[in-house]
């Protein structure tokens, strides 16, 4: 059981005594854990099922920490929800939901942890107000703000643990705009914001596990709401009874998982780095390739690490999946300028074309805006969590990544349901099933190969065209304005700017 937390100065160190052995070695990796079970689930119409399963099974807590949750959303759509629940059938939107379930269970508490910066948006939410004020008022639902990062930076985590006995880490927020099915089906009517507009489609995926794992993240996330809350919520008495939602295969079992983080330097907190580490890592240990989907490709040191791999004799194949363009315009000028100016300067240095950037399709040639955060690297290590391919996601924000690495003795044997996922995933973005994905990728050669040459006659991967940038932008991606290193970077005047360039060779 986690050893209560002090005070926000011990933080650091109070993690750190529960690192095993070697783990805490590393500079990626904070530490590992068994996990009984591990599945990765794709888009939010299943997760948010199987979310709605796993709290209705809580007995004790349930502690929700995010970028953003949005009480208005409805966790269940269409017809199959029906059938899964039954008679027994919970209230579709979030913010019932939660009170729902505090109702039908008088041990159960729950506590959500919000970043503060979107309290804003409550006021443009209408219904939302009332949710909260509902929760407010239960003795054992509590909702929070986390101000505790410095100016610029956000809260950036998606963890959810339930009891002792369940976890999620990955990308997927409990807000509007994220539901959708593997189909990605062009202007599908169950894909609506709480008031009924219709958003474009939306891919994501995270991470559900079980076993001594889910001690480690909450963990983390207890910490997190000290920090936020300046009070200490104490690990829930062990549960026999396992919160697992029925129905929902394991992808691993009986394996070894670390957990790797990001968080700013703030007060008396310390910096953390080691998702940016582990990124680096990853890409220099590539042989054969590296699978990668992101909601931005932005960070200097990624492409760095990209362009020493490029410049050599063999280097891997690197696949990348991103949206066709940020959400809103301050994004777009962050995100998609950085973007332009990083691709170019790869390209200077890929001769073989060996690296490729992707933005997926539906069938009728509406670009899926890409949410997930994962990387597969030769079908022998899988990452994926809350961190973007971007500098605020290695320095500036709060976030959380799960390993799988077969390397590690408790893995090996694991690299075959790895590689499962990976087709999985190509056939979802080429429309093509899952079982010929294989024999399509030996008869071709790679990934690139396959993407470019096969037919696509449905949602098909496209290859990122860039477009011709203004001085501004130029201006504005290189100096990395928009998207600093680190906290102190958003304040450095222009004339001391190292630049997004500053180990890598300016394109023309």
């Amino acid at each position: 059981m986690s050893t209560p937390l002090d005070s926000p100065g011990d933080i650091t160190r109070q993690e750190d005594l529960h690192a095993t052995g070697e783990e805490r070695a590393s500079p990626a990796v904070w530490r590992y854990d068994r996990a009984t079970r591990a599945t990765v689930i794709v888009d939010a119409a299943d997760y948010f099922q199987y979310m709605q399963q796993a709290m209705m099974n809580a007995k004790k807590r349930i502690l929700l920490i995010g970028w953003d949750f949005d009480t208005r959303i409805a966790l269940g759509r269409g017809r199959r929800w029906y059938q899964i629940f039954g008679r027994d059938r919970p209230p579709r939107r979030l913010g019932r939901f939660v009170v729902w379930l505090a109702n039908r269970n008088p041990d159960l508490e729950i506590r959500v942890l919000k970043w503060d910066f979107g309290a804003i948006k409550m006021f443009f939410r209408g219904s939302m107000l009332a949710d909260i004020w509902r929760w407010y008022r239960h003795d054992r639902i509590e909702f929070k703000f986390d101000s505790m990062h410095p100016f610029g930076c956000s809260h950036h985590q998606k963890i959810v643990v339930i009891d002792d006995t369940v976890a999620v880490c990955g990308g997927i927020d409990m807000t509007a705009d994220r539901w959708d099915t593997r189909d990605h089906i062009d202007r599908d009517p169950r894909r609506r914001r709480p008031g009924g507009r219709r958003y474009p489609p939306w891919h994501d995926m995270t991470m559900m596990v079980e076993g001594d794992i889910v001690r480690a993240l909450e963990n983390l996330a207890l910490t997190r709401w000290k920090l936020a809350g300046r009070h200490e919520l104490l690990p829930v008495e062990a549960q026999s009874q396992t919160a697992w939602p029925n129905g929902l295969e394991p992808d691993f079992e009986d394996v070894e998982l670390g957990v790797s983080r990001t968080r700013a330097p703030y007060e008396d907190i310390e910096e953390i780095r080691e998702i940016e580490a582990l990124f680096v890592e990853l890409i220099g240990r590539a042989k054969n390739f590296i699978y990668a989907e992101s909601q931005y490709f932005a960070s200097r040191k990624i492409a760095e690490a990209i362009c020493r791999r490029m410049q050599e004799d063999d280097p891997p194949e690197i696949v990348i999946v991103n949206p066709m363009s940020a959400e809103g315009w301050l994004e777009q000028q962050a995100m998609d300028t950085a973007r332009a100016r990083l691709i170019e300067t790869i390209g200077r240095n890929d001769p073989g074309n060996r690296f490729r950037l992707y933005v997926p399709h539906t069938d009728k040639g509406t670009p899926i805006y890409v949410h997930a955060k994962l990387m597969i690297v030769d079908d022998e290590v899988l990452k994926i969590g809350s961190a973007n391919m971007n500098n605020r996601s290695l320095g500036l924000d709060s976030e959380c990544d799960l390993l799988l690495d077969t390397a590690r003795a408790a893995n090996r044997g694991q690299g075959d349901n790895i590689r499962k996922l990976r087709y999985s995933l190509l056939a979802e973005h080429l429309g093509i099933p899952e079982g010929e994905i294989g024999g399509l990728l030996e008869k071709y050669g790679s990934m690139r190969a396959l993407i470019r040459e096969h037919p696509q006659p449905g949602r098909s991967l496209r290859l990122f065209k860039l477009n011709k940038l203004t001085d501004v932008e130029k201006t504005l991606a290189d100096e990395e304005w928009l998207d600093p290193e680190s906290p102190a970077d958003m304040f450095e005047p222009m004339s001391k700017r190292k630049g997004l360039f500053r180990r890598l060779r300016r394109p023309r």
